[in-house]
């Protein structure tokens, strides 16, 4: 008897611990494990994460050097367009015949907003250098995407406008008995379509710029 209570409280002391119990018939299991491939996808996603920063420094790199030369193209545009001048070696104490840009206000224009670009693309090469320091970081090329579009957009209006004014300087227009200047101003007129390719070459150069950046803002998403 003295057995049998010893045995009953030493029960009551003991805590009771339950058993799990699987549940068979909806099928759930409890213990996950992992796929075969696990190891395999964790290496590449490790890859992928080494590889992303370089390759992004690289993009960073090129659109430095692709703003550089695009800033010192637009300031070479503004420079070339408000230097060019002409005057006809004939004329008398009344009357003097000279060309310059100012005659125009199409030319006035281009020589601004060139002007303009060519000191925005300068002031944007900073933001080019934390991208490259920092390539994973999406505030500064969302900057730059933003503004260089702006820009884009300004320098091509000025260099279409003014391109227009250069080919009725060359060919004129009949109908509007608007003669050919450049048959007297042929200096003049070599001087504004240099500016004006060179603003066009601005153009393609900031819409290479866009796209670099869309598509470093696109594979980091």
């Amino acid at each position: 008897m003295d057995i049998e209570k010893a045995g009953s409280r030493k029960e009551e002391e003991e805590p009771i611990v339950q058993k799990p119990k699987l549940d068979k018939g909806k099928g759930k299991a409890h213990v996950f494990a992992p796929p075969m491939n696990y190891s395999r996808i964790m290496e590449k996603h490790k890859q992928e994460k080494v590889s992303m920063p370089g390759w992004k420094r690289g993009v960073a790199i090129f659109d430095f050097v692709l703003r550089l030369i695009a800033a010192i193209t637009a300031m070479a545009a503004a420079a070339k367009m408000a230097t060019t001048e002409e005057t006809l070696p004939f004329f008398t104490q009344f009357l003097q015949f000279s060309a310059d840009y100012t005659d125009l206000p199409t030319l006035s224009s281009f020589v601004v907003v060139n002007s303009i670009v060519g000191g925005y693309l300068t002031l944007s090469l900073p933001f080019s250098i934390v991208c490259i320091l920092r390539p994973l970081a999406v505030p500064p090329r969302l900057f730059l995407i933003l503004c260089d579009t702006a820009m884009m957009g300004l320098t091509m209006i000025a260099a279409s406008a003014s391109a227009a004014i250069v080919y009725l300087a060359h060919n004129g227009n009949s109908s509007s008995n608007w003669l050919p200047v450049c048959q007297q101003f042929g200096d003049f007129c070599q001087g504004t379509s240099g500016a004006v390719v060179a603003s066009f070459i601005v153009a393609a150069l900031l819409m290479v710029l866009v796209i670099l950046s869309a598509f470093a803002l696109k594979r980091s998403t």
